[in-house]
C-alpha cells in the first residue's frame, strides 16, 4: 500500500490537534494539551485505490523551532493551518509558516486550513477580539 506523508504546521493552539483527532477518530477532544509531535496513520481511497495517510501534527510553539523541520523530508503535503479567530495566526502563514515549509521543501505543495471557524460568530469570541480592534478572519482573506 503506498503512503502519502501530511504534516501540519501552525502556531500553537490553532486547532491542529483537534482537526487531525476529529478527522481519525471522528470525535472532538475535550481539552487543550500541547503537542510536541504526534503521528496518527488512516487508510484513505484515492481512485478505487487503498492509500496509508500519515499525519504529523507537529509543535507551534516557538520552542520547538529547531525540531519541527526534522519531520519535514519525503513530506507529500503540508496544512498550514490558522485560527480564524487569530487574526496573528493568519498573519504567520505568510511571515513564518510558508518561508519555513517552502525553505526546507521548495516543491512541497500545501493547502491552507482555516480553523476553530465555529468560533467565527461567538459572541465573547467576537467581544474579545474587537476589544483588540480585530476581527475574525473571513472566508474572502483566508
Amino acid at each position: 500500500m503506498q503512503t502519502i506523508k501530511c504534516v501540519v504546521v501552525g502556531d500553537g493552539a490553532v486547532g491542529k490537534t483537534c482537526l487531525l483527532i476529529s478527522y481519525t477518530t471522528n470525535k472532538f477532544p475535550s481539552e487543550y494539551v500541547p503537542t510536541v509531535f504526534d503521528n496518527y496513520a488512516v487508510t484513505v481511497m484515492i481512485g478505487g485505490e487503498p492509500y496509508t495517510l500519515g499525519l504529523f501534527d507537529t509543535a507551534g510553539q516557538e520552542d520547538y523551532d529547531r525540531l519541527r523541520p526534522l519531520s519535514y523530508p519525503q513530506t507529500d503535503v503540508f496544512l498550514v493551518c490558522f485560527s480564524v479567530v487569530s487574526p496573528s495566526s493568519f498573519e504567520n502563514v505568510k511571515e513564518k509558516w510558508v518561508p519555513e515549509i517552502t525553505h526546507h521543501c521548495q516543491k512541497t505543495p500545501f493547502l491552507l486550513v482555516g480553523t476553530q471557524i465555529d468560533l467565527r460568530d461567538d459572541a465573547g469570541t467576537v467581544e474579545k477580539l474587537a476589544k483588540n480592534k480585530q476581527k475574525p478572519i473571513t472566508f474572502e482573506q483566508g
